[in-house]
């Protein structure tokens, strides 16, 4: 992710990368007209959030979580508010 870069975190380059596109894929494959994708960072991690704007979707569907946390996410979770499926990780920098 640029904006990592940007702001000085080049090592963590590579695993937000892959986080980042974890994360849209499964909000892409929630089939909703658009996604949205949010980054913070603070005390040294990165948040990355990923909105899949198609109402109605099941939280139930963690399945992208242990992908998460297998490509260096420390914490991770989804869930379901009126814009759609919310799901984000967060990354050590």
């Amino acid at each position: 992710m640029r904006q990592l870069h940007d702001w000085g975190y080049r090592e963590a380059d590579q695993a937000a990368a892959d986080l980042t596109e974890a994360l849209v894929r499964a909000a892409v494959a929630d089939g909703g007209r658009r996604v949205s994708l949010h980054l913070a960072d603070q005390n040294r991690q990165a948040l990355i959030v990923a909105l899949s704007h198609r109402p109605g979707v099941a939280v139930a569907d963690t399945a992208v979580l242990a992908e998460l946390t297998g490509l260096g996410a420390v914490s991770c979770g989804t869930d379901t508010s009126e814009d759609g499926r919310r799901m984000w990780a967060v990354l050590d920098l």
